[in-house]
């Protein structure tokens, strides 16, 4: 007598589903299609939101009107000159500290520096410009000054 072995059938699924599968491009099973989920949906507004919230606070775009470019302009040249400006003070008093400066050049240094923060407040109010004005907006990472 021969023994019988049982044979398991697969159930095979309806065609609808059948056609909603892929294959993995790397183990070759298919796998079912999903759409997005709850979680992704909720992934893809928390970055709508956060797109608007950026979009509001983004500096306003730049108007062509000549009085407001000369400004613009003088604003950024003068912003510029300002940070010159301090980078050299810092450099003089490191100098100055380390006695790699004469007196005499000490004061021509401080005299120098002292004349050109004079100027640019000068030039800055000559456009309306305050010197909290004078900073450089660096976006996310802050202000240059």
């Amino acid at each position: 007598m021969g023994v019988k072995r049982s044979v398991r059938r697969v159930r095979q699924p309806p065609r609808a589903l059948k056609r909603d599968r892929k294959r993995s491009p790397t183990t070759g099973k298919t796998r079912r299609a999903r759409g997005p989920g709850a979680l992704e949906i909720q992934e893809i507004e928390s970055l709508r939101t956060e797109l608007n919230r950026l979009a509001a606070s983004a500096p306003p775009r730049w108007n062509a009107d000549p009085e407001d470019v000369r400004r613009s302009v003088a604003k950024l040249v003068l912003t510029l000159v300002e940070f010159i400006r301090q980078v050299l003070e810092r450099q003089a008093i490191r100098r100055m500290e380390a006695h790699t400066l004469t007196a005499e050049e000490t004061e021509s240094v401080g005299l120098a520096l002292m004349r050109l923060e004079e100027t640019v407040r000068d030039l800055g109010s000559h456009f309306g410009l305050k010197p909290e004005d004078l900073k450089l907006d660096l976006g996310p990472i802050g202000k240059l000054m």
